[in-house]
């Protein structure tokens, strides 16, 4: 461990009262290396490049992304690019790294063939559903279509009296005979002479 310069406390501890600093109140402040220097067991810069983006709490992370890219990489890496872009390259570093240490033929893209191998699945067990829902929308359309044919023929002012056969044909039940048997009769000849 580092200590610093000692700072000044804001009140003395004899009188909670007292708000004024006092020069006999003079605590040392202890700096932690960040976890990467800390590994590294190197001392650890006022301007370290890995100190924002691997904490002293956080151990774990720099291990892994230092076991597969290597602490030197790591630093030019972080050092090409803009600070803004800096937090997401050391995220995605640390889980390259740690799908690398899981799966080292594969890694993360591994782990993408996988999602998309459930994406896919998924997509398909949505479509069928969907089918489903479409074709029980459809038997239920059919039920209510036919439920409304059985009211309407069941309904009396739907239903008008029908004509008899022999109020259509000429009245006789030998009237009606002799129209099928002309027509019987005319179909069978030709249509050119």
């Amino acid at each position: 461990m580092e200590y610093s310069a000692t700072t000044p406390s804001t009140g003395s501890l004899n009188s909670p009262n007292s708000l004024s600093p006092s020069s006999s109140d003079v605590r040392p402040v202890v700096v932690s290396p960040c976890a990467a220097c800390k590994i590294l067991r190197r001392r650890c810069a006022d301007k370290c490049v890995l100190a924002p983006y691997f904490p002293p709490t956080e151990p774990a992370n720099f291990t892994i992304a230092h076991r597969v890219f290597g602490a030197s990489n790591i630093i030019k890496f972080l050092q090409e690019l803009p600070e803004s872009k800096r937090a997401d390259a050391v995220s995605s570093m640390v889980y390259e790294a740690s799908a690398r240490i899981r799966d080292p033929v594969y890694g993360c893209a591994g782990v993408i063939c996988q999602l998309q191998k459930q994406v896919s699945e998924l997509q398909a067990q949505i479509a069928k559903a969907q089918a489903e829902v479409v074709n029980l929308q459809l038997q239920q359309a059919n039920l209510v279509g036919a439920l409304l044919c059985m009211e309407v023929a069941e309904s009396p002012e739907a239903n008008p009296k029908q004509p008899a056969v022999d109020d259509t044909f000429g009245g006789s039940p030998q009237s009606y005979h002799s129209n099928l048997n002309f027509m019987e009769d005319n179909l069978w000849e030709p249509l050119w002479t």
